[in-house]
């Protein structure tokens, strides 16, 4: 079988999304007041003693989660070889307005004493395979689920944002030709023993970086020193994680 080309390729230029916070400032401090209780209240803390802890930082930054939409097909055939075989007095076989003209065969059991005749024809057997993915990955290039990434407006200029948050904000660790082939490894599968391809694409539609605003709480009891961390979606005000 020949050697095929690679596959054929439309990828669209990954673009920057930063969403806007839907929280407002004053709503994160107000979590942090009630969530001193729940963090540092297993350890029996009174009245007084939770007025020994403070919030000594709320820092807001951007997480970053990688999106591609992508979908690959093709159109091929195979050839195949089959053998109709006439009757010996047959001078001509026509099939959809074709003409064939029948040969002799030679009868390998030699069980008949006529000779045998014999229309060979090439086919062409036409298949199409379509697939396609819409993937959602962390920052560390694993899939997630795409419901954890909230949905909010985006900012107009997501570099001037990138550019005031971008020291506290995480960044992407999987280059964007490696996310396009692991997309691509997954959908692009071209069938075994194909002779011709019609026609072939995988193609990105969509390949964005998003950021999504975050908020990240330091919480401190002045006197023993110990420190609790709590994180808020900037989207939803939903508690991500606390330690």
């Amino acid at each position: 079988m020949k050697e095929m080309p690679p596959v054929p390729e439309k990828i669209s230029k990954r673009k920057v999304i930063v969403y806007k916070s839907r929280v407002d400032p004053t709503i994160v401090k107000l979590t942090a007041e009630k969530m001193k209780y729940k963090l540092f209240g297993k350890f029996g803390l009174s009245k007084r003693k939770a007025e020994e802890i403070r919030v000594v930082s709320v820092d807001k930054y951007y997480e970053p989660y990688t999106l591609i939409d992508a979908r690959y097909n093709i159109r091929y055939f195979k050839k195949r070889i089959y053998t109709l075989d006439v009757d010996s007095g047959t001078e001509e076989v026509k099939i959809l307005g074709a003409s064939y003209v029948p040969e002799p065969v030679s009868d390998a059991a030699g069980e008949s004493e006529e000779s045998n005749k014999a229309v060979t024809l090439e086919a062409e057997l036409w298949s199409s395979y379509d697939d396609k993915a819409y993937l959602v990955l962390d920052k560390e290039g694993k899939e997630i689920p795409p419901d954890q990434v909230p949905a909010a407006p985006s900012e107009d200029h997501p570099e001037k944002i990138l550019k005031e948050f971008g020291k506290k904000s995480g960044a992407i660790k999987v280059s964007s030709r490696k996310e396009i082939d692991m997309v691509k490894s997954r959908i692009a599968k071209r069938p075994q023993n194909i002779d011709q391809i019609e026609e072939e694409l995988f193609n990105i539609s969509e390949h964005a970086v998003i950021y999504s605003p975050l908020y990240e709480i330091t919480f401190r009891n002045v006197r023993t020193g110990e420190e609790r961390v709590i994180k808020i979606d900037g989207v939803s005000a939903k508690i991500l994680s606390e330690k």
